[in-house]
């Protein structure tokens, strides 16, 4: 559920470092992904018939999500933070990277 919001956030704002967000949204997609699959695994019975240790996999796969989650917060928080550097398109104009409204998303996409 907050991956999808992780994704819904990110995909809805102007996005000023592809490389930084495009890895956010490879994790917040890849591990919705992943999450359904293990999510349709139990709710179907094929746990039951495939012979592996739930427990420890489900133990890998939390702390991996956590591991690639945490990253893509600072990656996220490093781009939320460039909110005040100004974009310079010519001499006479200067905007900021993120709009107030980007910079207000972007924060909720860290959290």
């Amino acid at each position: 559920l907050f991956g999808t919001i992780v994704w819904i956030l990110v995909a809805s704002t102007h996005v000023p470092l592809p490389l930084l967000q495009g890895w956010v949204m490879f994790v917040a997609v890849t591990a919705w992904f992943l999450s359904i699959v293990f999510l349709c695994v139990f709710l179907f019975g094929y746990a039951n018939r495939i012979a592996v240790n739930w427990n420890q996999t489900d133990f890998l796969f939390h702390g991996a999500t956590f591991v690639f989650y945490f990253g893509a917060f600072l990656l996220q928080a490093a781009t939320t933070s460039l909110h005040y550097f100004p974009r310079k398109f010519n001499s006479t104009t200067q905007e900021k990277i993120l709009a107030d409204h980007e910079y207000n998303i972007s924060i909720a996409a860290s959290v």
